[in-house]
């Protein structure tokens, strides 16, 4: 029997992780800490409890137990790279895009902000100081990961929704809409792009190296759903999932602080990274369309509401001030006011193509 353990295996992706291994036959075991359960993990998946941040901690649980394929979505995953190293056939390890130099920072790149679409070989944060601690670790993370297994794979996920986010951007709009607000407050006009991946679609990209080992070996992914939606289509599909109709106040980014946990960052800058060498090397297509995955996610956070005020809310850092929020809306539509107000005629340009009416002259009847 081929086996496999999933370091983590309760957040977003884990599920679908656990049970796409034992669809393609393995005996799998999940290590966490065990501070919560979930009802998708099959009773047949073994459960090792332990804490996966430190080496004993590690060694402890794992017990000199070896597998054909570990894929580490949590814990300290340099630590767990060397603790495996010998001990698996296959290293997965789930990392994340802002390994990019500029994903926290964009005045760190010239012109500021990343490149679009973002890719794999796109510059990473390769010192902690004067750049971004986090994303430091991350990218410090994937070199330590190659080093202890030259044959392991680096997926970057972007930001992931579905069941079991802990920082499910999602509420934000469904609390609204079932609040009956009847605007929301969006930083630039909510057309900022940034991968989002369904957590299903995710697994089945990580899933893939499990299916071709030697193509993914040593290889770092970038991963996401195939259509990428704006904050605003984001927030327009939920809507309309709930029969809710939301006026979008489109505010500068720098005024814009109610809409922090709708788009997770205020930023003019867009987050979009580019997915087709995964596409290419492992044939990666969505199992499931974004816009079907969105509106399964409205309706399990309908069914499973984070508590009011409760920790989810207090991580997401919306504080769903509506009084302030409709303070910003009339400033909004004052200053609308006062710009519609202000007129000038336009002056009509026709198009810059001349379109003669007869042969042999210079210039036509508009002086084109």
């Amino acid at each position: 029997m081929k086996t496999a353990l999933v370091v983590g295996g309760t957040g977003p992706s884990g599920p679908f992780l656990v049970n796409g291994l034992r669809d393609r036959g393995y005996d799998v075991a999940i290590f966490h800490r065990g501070t919560h359960e979930i009802p998708e993990i099959p009773d047949d998946v073994e459960h090792i409890h332990g804490d996966p941040h430190f080496r004993e901690t590690i060694d402890a649980a794992l017990n000199g137990r070896s597998f054909d394929v570990v894929i580490a979505t949590y814990g300290r995953i340099r630590i767990l790279a060397e603790a495996l190293a010998g001990k698996t056939r296959q290293f997965i390890a789930i990392g994340g895009v802002p390994a990019y130099r500029g994903y926290f920072n964009p005045t760190v790149n010239f012109p500021p902000g990343l490149p679009i679409p973002v890719p794999e070989t796109a510059p990473t944060v390769q010192q902690e100081e004067g750049e971004n601690r986090f994303s430091y670790l991350i990218a410090s993370t994937e070199r330590a990961v190659l080093a202890a297994h030259p044959n392991g794979v680096v997926y970057r996920y972007p930001y992931v929704y579905g069941p079991y986010q802990l920082l499910p951007r999602e509420w934000c709009i469904i609390r609204r809409a079932l609040d009956k607000r009847p605007f929301i407050i969006l930083a630039e006009g909510g057309l900022g792009l940034m991968t989002h991946g369904y957590a299903g679609n995710l697994a089945h990209a990580v899933l893939l190296a499990v299916d071709h080992p030697d193509a993914a070996a040593g290889q770092i992914y970038n991963c996401g759903d195939d259509v990428q939606f704006t904050i605003r289509q984001i927030v327009e599909i939920i809507a309309d999932e709930m029969n809710h109709k939301f006026e979008v106040i489109s505010l500068p980014a720098e005024a814009a602080f109610p809409a922090r946990g709708v788009s997770l960052e205020i930023t003019p800058h867009h987050k979009l990274m580019d997915c087709h060498k995964i596409k290419r090397q492992l044939g990666y297509s969505d199992p499931t369309p974004p816009d079907e995955a969105l509106r399964r996610t409205t309706r399990w956070y309908l069914e499973h509401q984070p508590e009011r005020g409760g920790e989810i809310e207090q991580r997401l850092q919306d504080p769903f001030d509506y009084a302030a929020e409709d303070q910003l809306a009339e400033i909004y539509r004052e200053a609308m006011r006062r710009a519609q107000a202000f007129r000038r005629e336009m002056v009509p340009t026709p198009h810059p193509y001349p379109h003669p009416k007869q042969p042999g002259l210079a210039r036509d009847h508009r002086n084109r």
